[in-house]
């Protein structure tokens, strides 16, 4: 049985994107990922696209999207992974399992900090989603 686990931040735009492709990639037929953003931006930031290809990972499919427009899901786990100290992180309304698990937003800065901030949701977030779920 497929797990969902949705990616939460404000601009559904850099973090959340890579780690929604990060997992559809890495625990693809366990778990299904799905992001989705407070304040979403008009379009993935350039340099998510980038890193993620960089990898060899796919990003057809890949748009911003708000939080109202996932909320009939049944969802798994729920993943904060905005920075409190910079950002009001949602609170998902339904009775789910959470995690906050904060990640720099590489947004505006170069190429490296977005392959750097992919390599460290796959390093912290894939291990965290497959405990939490018992993958």
């Amino acid at each position: 049985m497929t797990q969902t686990v949705l990616v939460l931040c404000t601009g559904n735009s850099c973090r959340s994107q890579m780690a929604e492709a990060l997992l559809n990639h890495d625990l693809a037929g366990r778990v299904r990922g799905l992001s989705a953003g407070t304040r979403p931006q008009p379009k993935v930031a350039d340099g998510a696209i980038a890193a993620l290809k960089e990898a060899g990972l796919p990003t057809e499919g890949l748009y911003p999207k708000d939080v109202d427009a996932v909320m009939d899901e049944a969802i798994d786990l729920v993943i904060t992974v905005c920075d409190n100290a910079r950002e009001a992180c949602p609170i998902f309304p339904k009775a789910v399992k959470t995690l906050h698990l904060p990640f720099h937003d590489p947004h505006g800065e170069p190429l490296e900090s977005f392959i750097q901030v992919r390599d460290e949701i796959r390093a912290r977030l894939i291990p965290a989603v497959r405990e939490q779920l018992g993958l």
